[in-house]
């Protein structure tokens, strides 16, 4: 099972968005053992949205779909209403 997640950071209002096998060691990993790269800098994160696949090649292609201009919209205008 493949699994397409965005996550927010609502102290610097930053999105981010990835896919992986393991969300609950991914989220781990963004929010505590991270070093380097993106999301250490913007912690803590908050999981917003996810999606469930059963074959990669779907989920990365949601993934790339999510990370462009009009998936960032999306996610803007239907998912992050709901935490505010």
């Amino acid at each position: 099972m493949f699994c397409v997640y965005i996550l927010y950071s609502f102290k610097f209002n930053k999105l981010y968005i990835g896919q992986t096998a393991n969300l609950i060691a991914r989220f781990k990993s963004h929010n505590n053992w991270s070093k380097k790269g993106y999301t250490p800098k913007y912690r803590p994160w908050m999981v917003i949205h996810a999606e469930f696949f059963d074959q990669k090649l779907l989920a990365l292609k949601r993934e790339k779909a999510l990370k462009s201009g009009k998936g960032r919209a999306w996610i803007r205008k239907k998912v992050l209403p709901d935490y505010f």
